[in-house]
């Protein structure tokens, strides 16, 4: 149950800054978002790596589940836990910020475009994590948390105003069903889960597969 309420929790806080930044933020410091966010995901994977694994994201523990660091029975409950965290955090940030996320591409950008940068950017965080965070090589390090949060900065800056910056199936559940556009949610669940998966799949391909 620990593990649950604390995928819950990272992935509450996660979205809960995604929703107050985005909606608060003026434009002239707009840009500074992405870092609120990466590192609101840097201090929740540092409170809770050695809890769940801190994946706060469904992309991410599909990756897990494949690569064998996550065990079958709770893979459903994770995401469970995470999209929970994910809506409650959406609806409590638009009430306080009294606004809400409209997450969709940008402007005169394809769903192929949108897609890909979805896919290829969770790609680049599932990866992140997985070498990081889950091998005997880099077991006990002190930086895992800083390289995944990091990777989501660099992932909303690079492509967040292409795809719309989900790069996780939980945010952009909670952000559609928090008032934001539902008709573009596939690509936020699609996209991430195919950049996990081939993620996991790449691990293994590289080698250096310890447990």
């Amino acid at each position: 149950m620990n593990k649950y309420l604390t995928e819950f929790i990272g992935t509450f806080f996660l979205v809960l800054s995604i929703t107050l930044a985005v909606i608060t933020s003026p434009a002239d410091v707009a840009s500074l978002a992405p870092i609120a966010i990466g590192g609101t995901l840097m201090v929740m994977i540092f409170m809770g790596g050695h809890i769940s694994g801190a994946h706060y994201n469904p992309a991410v523990s599909l990756a897990a589940f494949m690569r064998g660091a996550l065990p079958a029975a709770d893979l459903p409950m994770y995401w469970v836990a995470q999209i929970a965290g994910a809506i409650v955090a959406a609806l409590l940030g638009n009430y306080i910020a009294g606004g809400e996320v409209a997450i969709q591409p940008g402007a005169d950008v394809s769903m192929v475009q949108a897609l890909l940068v979805e896919i290829l950017y969770t790609f680049a965080l599932a990866l992140v994590v997985l070498r990081t965070a889950t091998t005997k090589a880099t077991a006990g390090n002190s930086f895992y948390g800083l390289a995944i949060g990091f990777t989501v900065v660099c992932a909303a800056i690079a492509g967040g105003g292409i795809s719309g910056g989900a790069f996780n199936p939980a945010v952009g559940i909670g952000l559609a069903l928090g008032g934001g556009t539902l008709s573009t949610v596939w690509l936020y669940i699609v996209g991430p889960l195919i950049g996990g998966a081939l993620a996991a799949v790449v691990f293994q391909a590289q080698g250096m597969t310890d447990k």
